[in-house]
């Protein structure tokens, strides 16, 4: 391309605090009566004064620490102004050149993503519009609820990248229990500014602005809101990038503008022209007094940080040899990744224990405990939509599956089976294969080879066809060795019976 791709990412998410940011209403937005958690200072009435929720404030102080940011030790609110008819009090409550916290990174393959700043908001009520009706409906329970803003630097290249960049910051507010972030509830929105900038033309400064070179005059940026999912959003910037580009070649000026997102047609349409920060006409908020933030406090809310989800996957690669997609798997759900990890703690104590080595044998055992964990144990959860949190199997339990599959003392039916007896129970799988006498022979003594030669005589067609090179048949007859036996033995010996007659 002889255009430079500059996005730049506005990513807001509802905090999951008691109560609102300025009063003592129920953070509840999605409660089914419409303005039901309501009251006079969150609808804006004359007279009323906001009180700032602290605990909104410490979750963005403890989200700005874990993306490395840098914390204002003196930080004030700021009145936002501007019309629109869920905003009862005719402005926004939120922050605008002291920020919470500000210069943080995010790396995204390999690639450190620069933080602008972390914010702290309310939300707006919410618009309804009635099929077919004339008019328009407003529910104001989400009204005052906190909401935080993250903005980053104007340095992603590309959609793929900036998706990935939404999915991990997800990923960082569920772990660290700031939101549930649920995008088709609309408690995280993710937009996007994107601008094509002819090669060598320009810089960035260093508030973020991008300038242009020997008089050069920059193409204007291009804000994409309202989308509700991370796959819309990288075919939206996929999409603008294309319609920017055409744009320049024929000459035409790009305006700056706000775009929505069609999904049925995969195209982004206008909705408006865009304000700028002046129009806002931001001043202080006058009856909330300046925040100071304390050293004790920043110390105890370092103590609260855990490991972050990309952290996370980095590490399950490198210590358990999971591949990327595994990985990226295991660690979207921070239950689920513990649960893992406890699972695989104990079966690398357990193998310890019998003598083998958990170094050589590590990357086969994560393998297979990944496989019956994505593969089997998922179908369980799937059905019922329960999480890991939520079932009756232990890791421990779990773990013990895994060893007896691993030391070939059952094969895979019968871990099928034994796994789903431990759903339903939560019992140990060594008690279930022994009540059910589901452990697999280890023989390949008289009574296995005389049980081969009946299925063999049974069959003789398609065992003349196996001799005469179709290798695929040797499967058939695994298969009725199996179902005579009820899969006591091992498939190995079966085939190795079967090649010796």
């Amino acid at each position: 391309m002889k255009y430079d791709v500059i996005i730049g990412l506005e990513i807001h998410a509802e905090i999951n605090t008691l109560s609102k940011m300025f009063c003592s209403c129920k953070n509840d937005p999605f409660y089914s009566q419409a303005n039901f958690n309501i009251c006079p200072i969150c609808l804006g009435h004359p007279g009323t004064l906001p009180l700032p929720n602290q605990e909104a404030i410490d979750k963005v102080l403890l989200l700005g620490l874990a993306l490395d940011c840098q914390i204002n030790k003196i930080s004030k609110f700021d009145r936002k102004n501007y019309f629109y008819p869920d905003l009862p009090k005719g402005y926004q409550i939120s922050q605008f050149d002291l920020p919470l916290a500000y210069q943080g990174v995010l790396e995204i393959n390999n690639q450190k993503i620069e933080i602008t700043r972390i914010h702290l908001e309310e939300d707006t009520g919410k618009l309804n519009h009635p099929a077919g009706k004339n008019y328009t409906l407003i529910d104001f329970n989400r009204s005052g609820v906190p909401l935080l803003e993250l903005v980053t630097e104007p340095v992603i290249k590309d959609a793929i990248t900036a998706r990935i960049f939404c999915q991990t910051f997800q990923q960082i507010l569920k772990y660290l229990e700031i939101s549930s972030a649920n995008m088709e509830k609309g408690e995280m929105r993710c937009e996007a500014n994107v601008s094509l900038q002819i090669k060598n033309s320009w810089r960035r400064t260093k508030d973020g602005k991008i300038v242009g070179l020997k008089n050069i005059k920059p193409n204007n940026k291009v804000e994409l809101k309202n989308i509700n999912s991370f796959k819309s959003l990288e075919k939206a910037i996929s999409y603008e990038i294309k319609r920017q580009s055409k744009m320049l070649d024929r000459g035409e000026e790009i305006l700056p503008e706000t775009r929505g997102y069609n999904e049925k047609k995969g195209e982004t349409f206008r909705q408006r022209v865009k304000e700028s920060g002046a129009d806002y006409r931001y001043f202080p908020e006058p009856d909330i007094l300046p925040i100071k933030i304390s050293s004790e406090q920043l110390k105890n809310l370092k103590n609260k940080i855990i490991e972050l989800p990309h952290k996370k996957k980095a590490r399950f690669i490198e210590e358990y040899g999971f591949s990327p997609d595994i990985a990226d798997i295991l660690v979207d759900d921070k239950n689920l990744a513990d649960w893992t990890e406890m699972a695989l703690s104990e079966l690398k104590e357990w193998l310890s224990s019998s003598g083998e080595s958990w170094k050589n044998q590590r990357i086969k055992l994560s393998k297979l405990l990944a496989d019956y964990l994505i593969s089997e144990l998922f179908k369980f959860l799937k059905r019922d939509k329960v999480s890991i949190r939520d079932i009756k199997i232990s890791p421990e339990n779990f773990a013990q599956l895994i060893l007896l599959i691993h030391q070939e003392k059952i094969n895979s039916s019968s871990a099928q089976k034994i796994l789903e007896i431990m759903y339903n129970t939560g019992g140990d799988p060594v008690v279930i294969m022994n009540d059910n006498n589901l452990e697999q022979s280890q023989s390949d003594g008289k009574d296995l080879k005389e049980i081969i030669s009946a299925i063999i005589k049974k069959y003789p067609d398609q065992f003349s066809e196996y001799q005469s090179g179709k290798d695929a048949l040797l499967q058939f007859f695994i298969g009725k060795v199996m179902a005579e036996t009820g899969g006591r033995f091992n498939p190995k010996k079966i085939i190795e019976i079967i090649k010796n007659l």
